[in-house]
Order: C-alpha cells, then sequence, then structure tokens
C-alpha cells in the first residue's frame, strides 16, 4: 500500500499545475477560520461578528465546519481526474504495466491517494474545527466537545466516495475536462429522473429513491445547517425542525457507490486495449 501511494505522490509533486491545486485544496478550509473572525459592519449602527453568535459553539461546529469545508473539494477533483488523463495523454500508463505494475495496483494506487488526501483534509478540518471551537464556544465540557464528531466521519466519507466517483469518470471519459463534465450532467441526470418519478409516483417516494443516487446520497451525508442555526435562536419555531443527523445507512449507501466505481474503474481498465 505504501508503496502504491508513494508512486503516485511522487507522479503528483512532480507536476506543477496538481501541486498548485493540492495547495489550494488544502488552503480553502482555512477561510472557515476567516469566517469565524468576520465582522460585518450593519450600515453604521452595529458590528455583527459571527464567532459571538453562538454557531461555533461545540457540538454544532462540526456540522458546520465539516458542511462549508465539503464544498471546495472540487479542486482536488481536478487533480482526480487529471491523474487518469495525464496517465492517458503522457502513455505513463502503458509504461507503469510495462515496467511491472498491475492494472489492479494501478487502480489501487489512484484509491490510496484519493483515502490518503481525504484522510488529511478530515484531520486539517478537525483540527481547524476544533481550535475555532474552543475559542469560541460556551461550552467545553468533554463530552460535549466530542458530541456529533461522527460529522468528521461523513465529512471523509463524503470526499471518498465523490473522489472515487472523479476517478471512474476519468477512467471512463479519459479527458480530464469532459470528465468534469460528466458531473454536471450526473446531477442533472439525477435531478430529470427525479421528476419523472415524481410526476408517475408520490412526491415522498421519489424522495426516497432519490436518497440512493450517488451524487443525492453523498449530499445527504451532511445536510445543510442552517436551519439547525436558526432553530437555536428560534427555539418555538418548530416547523424548522428537520433531520440534520448522520445516518449508518446513509454512510452505508455512499461506501457501497465507492466500491462500485472502484471496481468499474479497475473492470474499464482490465478490458480496454491500451
Amino acid at each position: 500500500m505504501f508503496r502504491l501511494l508513494s508512486l503516485e505522490l511522487h507522479k503528483l509533486l512532480l507536476n506543477r499545475t496538481s501541486k498548485i491545486l493540492i495547495f489550494i485544496s488544502f488552503i480553502l478550509p482555512f477561510f472557515v477560520i476567516i469566517l469565524s473572525s468576520l465582522k460585518i459592519n450593519v450600515f453604521g449602527f452595529f458590528t455583527l461578528e459571527l464567532g459571538e453568535l453562538g454557531v461555533f459553539n461545540f457540538p454544532i461546529i462540526w456540522h458546520l465546519t465539516t458542511f462549508f469545508a465539503s464544498q471546495f473539494k472540487f479542486f482536488f477533483a481536478i487533480v482526480v481526474v487529471s491523474m487518469i488523463g495525464n496517465e492517458y495523454s503522457n502513455k505513463t500508463l502503458k509504461q507503469n504495466l510495462i515496467d511491472g505494475l498491475s492494472k489492479k495496483e494501478f487502480i489501487l494506487s489512484k484509491f490510496y491517494t484519493i483515502v490518503f488526501f481525504s484522510l488529511v483534509s478530515t484531520v486539517l478540518i478537525g483540527l481547524i474545527s476544533l481550535f475555532i471551537g474552543l475559542y469560541y464556544s460556551s461550552y467545553n465540557e468533554f463530552n460535549i466537545i466530542i458530541k456529533e464528531t461522527i460529522f468528521l466521519v461523513a465529512y471523509f466519507v463524503k470526499l471518498v466516495g465523490f473522489f472515487s466517483l472523479c476517478l471512474f469518470f476519468g477512467m471512463l471519459i479519459k479527458r480530464s475536462a469532459f470528465a468534469l463534465a460528466f458531473l454536471f450532467v450526473l446531477y442533472i441526470f439525477e435531478w430529470i429522473v427525479f421528476g419523472l418519478m415524481a410526476w408517475k409516483l408520490e412526491v415522498n417516494t421519489a424522495e426516497k429513491i432519490q436518497n440512493f443516487f450517488p451524487l443525492k446520497s453523498m449530499y445527504n451525508l451532511i445536510e445543510q445547517p442552517f436551519q439547525r442555526i436558526a432553530i437555536t435562536k428560534f427555539p418555538d419555531k418548530t416547523q424548522l425542525a428537520y433531520d440534520y443527523a448522520v445516518h449508518w445507512y446513509e454512510i452505508s449507501i455512499v461506501l457501497i457507490w465507492t466500491a462500485l466505481f472502484i471496481f468499474w474503474s479497475y473492470f474499464l481498465l482490465k478490458k480496454r486495449d491500451l
């Protein structure tokens, strides 16, 4: 595993574009710190400081930061599809196979890289959230601090699943730009299918089926936190209540899709004439 990972990291670090994109993808989560210290002057009447509103209290901060950090995943997605596109354009894929790397090891090297960067990103956003929470949170009890850290697990699974999808599209299309375009095509396709199901079936039934779609299932791992924040400020607004928790079955759905994307990537490579 470490041999395959080091091989892939060596390739990425030799590519200037990949290095820049990796750097950007790791720097962007730090914007959460900027968000926490943001002060907004409201027409000169008063200053609104987000950190003082309680939105960075434990345990809600785990939900808030993982949701915002997950919006930056597109930058490393470019790296993932570029890993495949460069292999085909530079003929390094064929050379690696000639040098003794099996097709299974080739796919695993990409997957290990995805897991590695997803893990690093998760640890990074976890530390950022912890430090911001310790600074702003009104609660410092250990049980409250670690409560809902399951959002970090959801964040990690979400990244691995999304990047595995990018890997599959990279293998399918073999061109970085077209592979990224297919992400938007899949997003539109999922909503078209949902619309057709909602037309033929009940909306609730269509929504339940939609939750099994790849992109939708990944989104479901970390629901938007805005309603939750509103509930903490207006507890009497019961109509704002919604299920924001991370559920084991949601994680299972994404893990199944991840396994399928990796298997399909291997299947394509195995059957394709290089």
